[in-house]
């Protein structure tokens, strides 16, 4: 519960979260969106249930291409701040891979317990490691206590951990990796138009054409038909007659 806390919540959310203070949430949103092509890699490396088909594969090649479109601006830019905000938005894909790696060892490990049980256990965990996390950087010292960041918080509490969280958990017990990651349709486009409306984020050609670049990759990737690899049949052990 530890590992798949730390990853899912720490390597996975703490990485965007101080991304988000550099790169605009809706770039964010769209680097993150790659998340379900983790899945496929690590879902046939680590579960070994399924082979990845030749539709999966070009959704791969796909994201990557979106990937590139997405952090061109970056990628030609030269100045101090550009620089910067590549380095921040180049941990995205690896927090991506932190969540996808911790949502997959959740399937693996699955014994059976309490899926309640076990999502409380992984906010405990990942809730002390992001605290003493905090408490190292000296966060507290430029935290700022105002009606509006504590309801920020109440909304995440509520809205994030309680019903999201619980409900992700509660779906990689009972539903396929590759399905659990179709929610990557929707988070994208909600967080560019959202990033838009309200803080007034540029939404430029490079934008809408990795939306769409991603977006197609991940249809490709989620809806590609899941080939189940055949079982290795082993000879049965003969035991040598003497004479």
């Amino acid at each position: 519960m530890a590992v798949v806390g730390l990853l899912l919540l720490m390597g996975g959310n703490l990485t965007l979260a101080y991304s988000e203070r550099i790169v605009p949430s809706g770039l964010a949103a769209l680097l993150i969106a790659i998340v379900p092509l983790w899945f496929l890699v690590l879902d046939h490396l680590l579960l070994g249930h399924h082979k990845i088909t030749g539709r999966g594969l070009a959704g791969l090649g796909l994201g990557i291409i979106g990937m590139i479109v997405l952090l061109w601006p970056d990628l030609r830019s030269t100045g101090k701040l550009g620089h910067v905000q590549l380095f921040a938005a180049l941990t995205l894909p690896a927090a991506s891979f932190s969540w996808a790696l911790g949502s997959v060892l959740s399937k693996k490990w699955d014994a059976g317990e309490d899926r309640l049980s076990a999502t409380a256990w992984q906010m405990t965990f990942a809730g002390a490691a992001n605290l003493a996390f905090a408490v190292m950087r000296n966060d507290f010292a430029r935290a700022t206590w105002s009606a509006r960041s504590v309801g920020a918080v109440i909304y995440l509490v509520i809205c994030g951990s309680w019903i999201g969280y619980t409900a992700y958990i509660y779906l990689l017990g009972h539903v396929p990796t590759s399905k659990v990651s179709t929610y990557a349709y929707v988070n994208p486009v909600v967080a560019v138009f959202l990033g838009w409306l309200i803080e007034h984020e540029r939404v430029d050609h490079f934008i809408l054409a990795g939306t769409a670049v991603i977006v197609t990759s991940v249809v490709l990737v989620t809806s590609a038909k899941v080939e189940k690899k055949e079982p290795v049949l082993e000879m049965p052990a003969v035991e040598s007659v003497g004479d």
